[in-house]
């Protein structure tokens, strides 16, 4: 039996309703506060899709929210994984059945002063350094270190030193569709 996620819920939902009908849902027509009150607060989330065989599918998500409340985030950052990341040709709608949605919430960002602050399987990071910004998220497969978390994330942000660069951390919740 599967329980009911309202997060991977509304994420699904944006991501069939846009590739079905071109149509962005209206969030408020579903009832969040009875659902989860975290869901009417701003936060930043990241949505991934996967293929069945764990190969990713998209990834996009915002570290700090531009919408008035998750719930729209996690729509729009859903449409965004969707259709808008640069790394694949947009989703078509006969890849619905094919994927498995995952939502990330994620807490506000903590500057950290010392590596030793870091743990990848239980902080995810962000590296900025000028106009540059590298986020990866935490507990990823191959992502075993905190080098190996620091590297990726320079790598993502285009960075070649960490003199001058700012470190912040994160923690998310997680939430995934089952696999079954």
């Amino acid at each position: 039996m599967t329980t009911f996620n309202p997060f991977t819920f509304l994420a699904r939902r944006s991501i069939e309703a846009w590739l079905i009908n071109r149509e962005k849902i209206d969030v408020k027509a579903f009832p969040l506060e009875e659902w989860d009150e975290s869901l009417l607060r701003p936060s930043g989330c990241f949505v991934s899709l996967k293929k069945k065989d764990g190969s990713l599918r998209g990834c996009i998500g915002t570290i700090s929210p531009v919408y008035d409340c998750l719930a729209d985030e996690i729509a729009a950052n859903a449409r965004s994984a969707a259709t808008s990341d640069p790394r694949f040709l947009p989703m078509n709608k006969d890849e619905l059945p094919e994927i498995v949605v995952s939502v990330d919430v994620l807490s506000p960002l903590e500057r950290i002063h010392s590596l030793d602050m870091l743990n990848p399987k239980k902080y995810g990071i962000v590296i900025s350094k000028g106009f540059s910004k590298g986020v990866l998220l935490p507990d990823l497969p191959g992502v075993n270190t905190v080098e190996d978390q620091i590297k990726i994330a320079m790598m993502k942000a285009g960075i070649a030193s960490l003199e001058g660069a700012t470190i912040e951390r994160f923690t998310v919740r997680r939430y995934s569709e089952s696999q079954e």
